[in-house]
C-alpha cells in the first residue's frame, strides 16, 4: 500500500511532549474554573444566627414605677474633681464619667430621669450618693451626665426629676441634717442643744473639698412626710433650716 506524499510521520518524542502540554493545559484549566467559581459551593449552614445577648439590668431588684409617682423639679449641679475616685455614699468608687447621681432622699441604684428644663435634654441616672446640701438643688449629677445635658459650663440648671425605677420599697428611715460645721466643737454644741428634744441627734464626718466637715443630724422618723414635719417644728422652735436625708444604716 502507498500513503500519499502529504503524510509525515511523527516521532515518539515530539508524542510525549504534546501529552505533557495536554496536561499542563488541563491542569490550569482546573484551577482557573475553581477560582473563577465553577467549583461546586459549599453547602450552608441551616443553623440560624444566634442573635445578640440582651444585657441584662444592672440590678434585678429595680422594679418599674408607676409614672409620675415621683416628680421632682428644683436645680441641678454637676461635680468631678476632687470626688473624682472617692468612695460615694453607697460604698463605691464614684467615676465621674459614669452616668451617676447624688440625691438626699431616694434609695441608692434607683434610676431617675433628669431632664434639663432649658434645652429639653433628658438622661437617666442611677443613685449612688448623697446630696446636694446646698439650699434649693435636688440633685448633684456626674460630668457625664452633666455633658449629656449641655450643662457643664452653666454649672446649674433647672430640671425636672422621673423617678423610672427603684429598689422596693422606697419607705425608709430619715433624719434631718441641721448643720455643717468645720469646727468639731461648734458641732458637739447644737447635737447636745437639740438632743433632749429631737433624738437621737449625731454627728457625722463628712470629707469636703474645703477639709472635714461635721455634720449634725436630727431624728429618726419613718418617712418625708414625718420627716418634713419635723423640719417645720425645728425652723420654728429652733429657726434652724434643714435638709432631709435618708438614713442608709
Amino acid at each position: 500500500m502507498t500513503f500519499p506524499r502529504n503524510v509525515q510521520s511523527v516521532s515518539p518524542l515530539k508524542l510525549l511532549t504534546h501529552r505533557c502540554n495536554l496536561q499542563v493545559l488541563l491542569l490550569l484549566l482546573s484551577l482557573s474554573c475553581a477560582t473563577a467559581g465553577c467549583a461546586h459551593p459549599r453547602p450552608r449552614s441551616s443553623r440560624a444566627p444566634i442573635p445578640p445577648p440582651i444585657n441584662p439590668p444592672t440590678n434585678p431588684a429595680l422594679t418599674p414605677v408607676i409614672p409620675s409617682s415621683f416628680v421632682e423639679q428644683g436645680v441641678a449641679s454637676w461635680y468631678g474633681v476632687p470626688y473624682h475616685g472617692r468612695r460615694a455614699a453607697n460604698g463605691e468608687i464614684y467615676d465621674m464619667y459614669k452616668l451617676t447621681a447624688a440625691h438626699r432622699t431616694l434609695p441608692f441604684e434607683s434610676v431617675v430621669r433628669v431632664t434639663n428644663l432649658q434645652n429639653g435634654r433628658k438622661i437617666e441616672v442611677r443613685i449612688t450618693d448623697r446630696g446636694p446640701f446646698v439650699d434649693d438643688r435636688v440633685i448633684d449629677l456626674s460630668l457625664a451626665a452633666a455633658r449629656d445635658l449641655d450643662m457643664v459650663a452653666a454649672g446649674v440648671v433647672p430640671v425636672r426629676l422621673d423617678l423610672v425605677a427603684a429598689v422596693s420599697p422606697l419607705a425608709s428611715r430619715f433624719a434631718l441634717q441641721v448643720g455643717a460645721f468645720q469646727n468639731h466643737e461648734n458641732a458637739v454644741q447644737l447635737r447636745d442643744r437639740l438632743a433632749k428634744r429631737f433624738p437621737p441627734v449625731s454627728i457625722r464626718e463628712y470629707d469636703s473639698p474645703n477639709g472635714m466637715l461635721y455634720r449634725v443630724f436630727a431624728g429618726r422618723v419613718p418617712g418625708e412626710a414625718a420627716a418634713r414635719q419635723l423640719a417645720e417644728q425645728l425652723r420654728r422652735e429652733e429657726g434652724l433650716s434643714s435638709f432631709i436625708i435618708r438614713l442608709d444604716d
